[in-house]
């Protein structure tokens, strides 16, 4: 639930003073988790199963990385544009349409690889240049958790767990509100 009200307090109140693009995208990544961590109350950890929630889940670090770019990278922002409404759609048709596991796998896997990695890189790389503050870092701590929740429910499901279901499911909430508590500092601190 935590991670529910920080989720929605960034919505409301967290993303302000920034272009269109960037209040858009962020505001999407975060009403995503937020009705994602909703969801996870209601249905409990069963509705992580569903072909649906991997779409949906994959508009977070797409979101947020888009408005990474948007924001902080502008020669690259119309390429990456192209690259987030492709790579979505690749993926949305992967999982609509029986594609082989291998390929549609592979799909997610460098869509989500790109994103998770703009998340993670360029909040660091900026703030260790000093072009923002170093509390931004933060956001790609936050980057660098939600990319570990990801490998996790990733090997969980390919039936090769790192660890347990039980440590997974046990440590998921965690991870996720530690990383929402990171975006949400390290976006209030930029």
């Amino acid at each position: 639930m935590a991670t529910c009200l920080l989720a929605a307090y960034q919505v409301a109140v967290g993303i302000n003073g920034l272009g269109n693009i960037p209040i858009i995208a962020y505001t999407i990544a975060f009403g995503i988790l937020l009705v994602a961590g909703l969801l996870i109350i209601i249905l409990g950890f069963d509705a992580l199963n569903s072909r649906i929630v991997v779409m949906v889940s994959s508009i977070i670090p797409l979101s947020l990385s888009l408005g990474l770019i948007w924001e902080h990278a502008n020669p690259w922002r119309m390429q990456y544009l192209v690259f987030a409404v492709i790579g979505y759609l690749a993926i949305i048709i992967t999982r609509m349409i029986s594609f082989p596991i291998r390929l549609s796998t592979a799909i997610l896997a460098i869509v989500h690889g790109v994103a998770g990695m703009v998340v993670f890189l360029l909040p660091s790389i900026l703030s260790a240049r000093g072009i923002t503050s170093p509390g931004f870092a933060l956001v790609g701590l936050g980057g660098a958790l939600i990319g570990l929740a990801g490998l996790l429910l990733y090997f969980l499901k390919s039936g090769k767990p790192i660890v347990s279901r039980e440590t997974v499911l046990r440590i998921f909430p965690a991870i996720l509100l530690l990383m929402t508590c990171a975006f949400v500092v390290g976006f209030a601190l930029a």
